[in-house]
């Protein structure tokens, strides 16, 4: 891609597409037919680039539509957008979800992270690729975790075309026929005609967009899904990834509704409880908010651990307006499926719990940030703002208080490193989501070079409890330095994987009963590929921060995996390290080399069963203490965590 325009044209539908989002252009200089004003003057260049942070949703519009994005239609983007197309080149490569090059419609994305591994995704990759065969008009892509943990093995298709306001599961009624016939009576499907090759031809106007989730997926419903996905069966209630649901023993807080009331209605959420704090938040006013936030000892649940309440304080301090809100929802640590389930089953507190933080902070716009694998939340968060928008509960004066406050919901596009912060930050505003030197802080300088705050959703989620029963009340659930509930993602070898919730201070062990740990337990994962191994007699590790921190380990996000003596654990730390690889945006020397030294090191030492792996764990220690000491951010400082623990706790390679 040059720095410069190209000849190329897109294709009528990738041009509405864009002009869909964007509106149509005013004049030749963004892509309109030349007429003699343009020649005198070129206008509306400042406007156009003060668009700049709308070229991820219009590469998102393109891939939708089209199933990749060509060079005519990135040109296209870039003339609207007044972007350099080199810049907007290095933006759409930078994702996972996005091609550049020519692909089918249908896109069958299979999990290959360590629960889906564990779960034999590898034997299902190989079958669905053989009974699809090349014709197929589906390509099947090994993607990282698709946050369908409970759920392991798990596929997500997606599938392109024009834009449809139905729900999830798809609507299109061409598809290919099967290769394999039998495929069709093991899925349950009957009256499938073939597609032919005009279908193909016209897919951006003759088909609508689709996505289908399949999990726990065999063969048999990965390719239903795949070449069926308006059929595919409807996903499982979000209750279901929640084992406490109608315990009478589990005192519930944060997943109380989830179950109990209806996640599309506002008046059910209001009848549980809903906009109770956000009430109370304006009785407190902003100042009162933030004393109590801080009083809860609230900390950050996305793995640092730090004080929400100081956060919000340096936030609301800043005179420099405006202030912007955050939610980080991009939760893309293999094993990481609880802020999917609170967006899927109780997105109204969601909505509520933005509020109340921007409220707080002074902040008049919240950009809600989402995983673009999670296409259930993504439907049922548009339909909570819209309706709390209709409502008056989101505006320009909520309820009836003379504040200001909307959201945005802005989709990733396949991007673990877009978890942290400032990458966050970079991919809203349109650039590749690298992150960025601190200091300065976010609450200095953030989101577009403005004061913000940035939480995850299990964060955001705690503050209501804590304005319902009170700083004090809250503060008494856990440990002193630990306050509240948390939530823990368990999956692996039990018996009842899902998100569990507990007092912080309850152990390991209590956790792995409640999910049904399985026989011949060889280790237990915490933290995700970013965390680290503990042995199974460790299982009274104490699960808070601190507890964790003095048994050498990390308690991150709350990803609980456990595996047993089936699971091969080095073909597990090879899989770790060949995430990490891909992950690295490549910023920094450090963990650009030092993953890809790291997953050699690891491959040599799995081809060479039975021989002395000394010299390689010894280039394996120095590598990682210089990507633990001189990586940018989190990526390459903990990417050898997970293998570190292994071979030190576990004696992996001995």
């Amino acid at each position: 891609m040059d720095l410069r325009f190209g000849d190329s044209k897109p294709a009528d539908e990738e041009r509405e597409a864009v002009d869909a989002l964007l509106g149509p252009p005013e004049s030749s200089w963004e892509g309109a037919d030349r007429t003699d004003a343009d020649l005198r003057w070129a206008r509306g260049g400042r406007q156009a680039r003060d668009r700049r942070d709308l070229l991820l949703p219009a590469l998102h519009a393109v891939n939708d539509r089209v199933g990749w994005i060509s060079e005519g239609a990135l040109d296209y983007v870039c003339r609207r957008l007044t972007v350099p197309p080199a810049e907007a080149y290095g933006v759409a490569t930078f994702y996972a979800m996005f091609s550049v090059r020519p692909r089918p419609a249908t896109v069958l994305h299979v999990c290959t992270d360590l629960a889906c591994t564990a779960a034999g995704a590898a034997k299902l990759c190989a079958d669905v690729e053989r009974r699809l065969g090349p014709e197929s008009g589906v390509k099947v892509e090994r993607s990282p975790c698709l946050g369908l943990c409970e759920r392991a093995p798990a596929a997500l298709v997606v599938r392109a075309g024009r834009p449809s306001a139905l729900p999830a599961q798809g609507d299109c009624p061409a598809r290919p026929a099967f290769e394999d016939e039998a495929v069709q009576a093991e899925a349950g499907v009957r009256g499938r005609s073939p597609r032919g090759r005009d279908g193909e031809g016209r897919r951006g106007r003759d088909t609508l967009h689709a996505t289908a989730v399949c999990a726990p997926a065999t063969p048999a419903t990965a390719l239903h899904a795949a070449t069926a996905p308006e059929s595919a069966p409807a996903e499982p209630a979000p209750a279901l990834a929640v084992p406490q649901t109608g315990d009478p023993d589990a005192a519930l807080t944060l997943l109380a509704r989830i179950g109990t009331t209806d996640p599309a209605s506002l008046d059910d959420y209001r009848a549980h409880g809903g906009y109770a704090a956000l009430r109370r938040a304006f009785a407190l006013g902003p100042a009162g908010v933030i004393r109590e936030v801080t009083d809860a000892g609230l900390l950050g649940r996305g793995g640092a651990a730090f004080p929400t309440g100081r956060k919000w304080q340096a936030t609301a301090a800043r005179p420099d307006h405006p202030h912007y809100l955050v939610c980080n929802a991009d939760e893309s640590e293999p094993g990481t499926f609880k802020d999917r389930v609170l967006m899927e089953g109780d997105p109204y507190a969601l909505v509520e719990a933005m509020t109340v933080a921007a409220y707080a902070t002074g902040a008049h716009r919240g950009y809600l940030y989402l995983r673009g694998e999670y296409p259930r939340a993504l439907a049922r968060l548009t339909h909570a703002i819209a309706q709390a928008r209709a409502r008056g509960l989101l505006g320009d004066d909520v309820l009836g208080q003379g504040y200001a406050f909307d959201i945005e919901i802005r989709r990733g596009a396949g991007a673990y490193v877009c978890g942290e912060e400032t990458a966050l930050f970079n991919s809203i505003e349109g650039h590749r989501g690298e992150p960025r030197s601190k200091p300065p802080f976010p609450v200095e300088k953030g989101l577009f070079g403005r004061p913000t705050v940035a939480n995850n959703v299990e964060t955001l989620v705690n503050v209501l409890p804590i304005l319902t029963m009170g700083a004090q009340a809250y503060a008494s659930i856990g440990t002193p330095a630990s306050t509240g509930p948390k939530l823990f993602c368990v999956s692996g070898s039990v018996a009842r994987p899902g998100v569990y919730e507990l007092p912080f201070g309850a152990t390991l062990g209590e956790l792995l009963t409640l999910a049904g740990v399985r026989d011949n337990l060889r280790a237990v994962l915490l933290g995700g590929a970013a965390g680290g191994f503990v042995r199974p007699d460790e299982l009274g590790i104490p699960l808070t921060f601190e507890g964790t921190r003095e048994a050498g380990t990390t308690l991150g996000s709350g990803v609980v995996m456990a595996f047993d003596d089936t699971v091969p654990l080095p073909r597990l730390l090879l899989r770790i390290a060949e995430f990490f690889r891909d992950e690295s945006c490549g910023q920094c020397v450090p963990c650009r080399v030092g993953t890809v030294r790291q997953e050699e090191a690891l491959r040599r030492i799995a081809e060479r069963t039975g021989a002395d792996a000394s010299l390689d764990i010894t280039l394996l220690r120095e590598v990682g203490r210089a990507m633990r000491d001189a990586s940018i951010c989190g990526l390459g400082q903990t990417a050898w965590n997970a293998v570190e623990s292994a071979i030190d706790r576990l004696g992996a390679y001995e």
